[in-house]
């Protein structure tokens, strides 16, 4: 056994996000066959994800605020403190703080046999589909 040891909290990539979001890793893997990771990530109001999907899936746990989660067929689901939201394997989504409020969730996914390709980023979602319009 041991403490993990302490990880700089980071900023997430402008490519890749839209707004201030911040992300603390919580575990990744150390040995030959694991593939967990798991994160907090914290969202200014209205900050964002662009579209992406998880080779795996992702589960999405909310502990502070109100997330925003969107779909390709235009859906918008809200979720609050102690819910939890399941992405599966290749659905392309975004996740966001609803606008005036702060969100923090943790994130917990799989790694695929690349890490590097286990999230396929796409183009950052608009006004109107953060809006539900």
């Amino acid at each position: 056994m041991n403490i993990e040891p302490a990880v700089p909290t980071t900023k997430n990539p402008p490519e890749q996000f839209a707004g201030d979001v911040w992300l603390d890793p919580i575990a990744m893997p150390h040995e030959a066959g694991q593939t967990m990771v798991v994160a907090t990530v914290r969202f200014a109001p209205g900050a964002r994800t662009a579209w992406h999907s998880h080779e795996n899936g992702q589960y999405l746990r909310v502990t502070q605020g109100i997330a925003r989660f969107g779909s390709r067929d235009g859906t918008i689901i809200e979720l609050h403190p102690g819910q939890t939201l399941y992405t599966p394997p290749g659905e392309e989504h975004w996740h966001a703080a609803a606008p005036g409020v702060y969100m923090e969730h943790i994130a917990m996914l799989q790694n695929g046999e690349d890490p590097a390709t286990t999230t396929t980023w796409a183009e950052h979602i608009t006004d109107a589909q953060y809006e539900g319009r």
